[in-house]
């Protein structure tokens, strides 16, 4: 067992799927072939263990952002200089204390669903003061995710607030660490395996998802057939009944569904149209050939709309998504 390989296992599971995603397209293909083969096998991480892998991570990412700005080793520098090193240290010590302390910093890389799942049914004030303490574009992403009678009572509240006193500041920050670490180790230690290695390839771009794919095939082809079985692509709409179809094609503006198709075989495209009716089906005919030629690129990303109004809508119950044979590769 590697332990380097097991902590960065763990890391990546501590991370949104997009994010776990864009990680793994950065890096090398056999260290990312070895980093899924690792995921797939994690398993019975404890709480301490998970810690230490985000703390060492996060340390080390620390000490380079710090030496490639040379902020922190300028003034260390200097400071060593006119007050000896001791003393040196003990004052940079300090300033990096208070540089981590950032009232709420803990909530800054979760993200919108996690927060909303457990501060919506917090009181509006209690709101207030964790959203005014947030970036700015997560804050506007969970006030959306609000109902709209508690999005207008939380924003009055943000506007009227006034000082707040650290003592009631860190009371609530305690209590919402608390919760959140209490429920996201919990999800921790059942993380992993296959189902994990496969929601994140889900979100991966084209390129990492086939690349993997295509390098475990050589290793470990039941692996691949195991990782396919649990993805969802743009071309298992095929494994969509009529009844699923025809409810994704009301979530599904006629633009996008242009847009998407344009990358799609005939045998999908025959069966979405086959689900309107013969004036709409026509109407979708005529958007794609006025499309002309487009984008690779942009065609992926809508056909990925398509797929996450699949999940929402699973999710909702209002459709089921067969399991059966493998995901076929989308076509351009």
């Amino acid at each position: 067992m590697n332990p380097a390989l097991r902590k960065a296992a763990i890391v990546i599971l501590s991370l949104d799927k997009p994010l776990a995603a864009e990680v793994l397209s950065q890096l090398r293909k056999d260290e990312v072939e070895a980093l899924t083969m690792e995921i797939t096998r994690l398993s019975d991480v404890t709480k301490e263990e998970q810690e230490v892998a985000i703390d060492e991570f996060y340390n080390l990412g620390m000490a380079r952002v710090q030496i490639e700005r040379g902020g922190i080793e300028y003034a260390q520098n200097l400071l060593e200089e006119s007050l000896g090193k001791e003393k040196a240290q003990q004052i940079i010590d300090s300033v990096k204390q208070s540089m981590l302390s950032v009232p709420f910093g803990f909530l800054h890389k979760a993200g919108a669903d996690n927060l909303l799942t457990f501060i919506q049914e917090e009181h509006a004030q209690t709101i207030a003061l964790i959203l005014s303490h947030l970036p700015a574009t997560l804050a506007a992403e969970v006030l959306a995710g609000l109902p709209s009678n508690k999005q207008l009572e939380v924003v009055r509240r943000v506007a009227n607030m006034e000082q707040t006193s650290p003592e009631v500041i860190r009371d609530v920050e305690r209590s919402l660490e608390v919760r959140m670490s209490s429920a996201f180790n919990q999800q921790l230690e059942k993380a992993g395996g296959v189902q994990s290695v496969a929601q994140i390839l889900n979100v991966a771009d084209r390129m990492t998802n086939k690349g993997i794919l295509e390098n475990l095939q050589e290793d470990d082809p039941d692996l691949v057939d195991q990782i396919k079985r649990l993805m969802f692509t743009f071309d298992d709409l095929m494994k969509l009944d009529n009844k699923s179809i025809q409810a994704l094609l009301k979530e599904v503006e006629n633009s996008q569904w242009a847009m998407a198709l344009k990358g799609a075989s005939e045998e999908l495209r025959q069966k979405v149209m086959g689900n309107l009716s013969q004036r709409a089906a026509v109407m979708l005919q005529e958007e794609m050939e006025y499309l002309g030629p487009v984008r690779v690129s942009d065609v992926e990303a809508m056909q990925q709309v398509i797929v996450d109004s699949v999940r929402r809508l699973e999710d909702a119950g209002e459709i089921v998504i067969s399991a059966g044979a493998d995901a076929e590769k989308m076509v351009s």
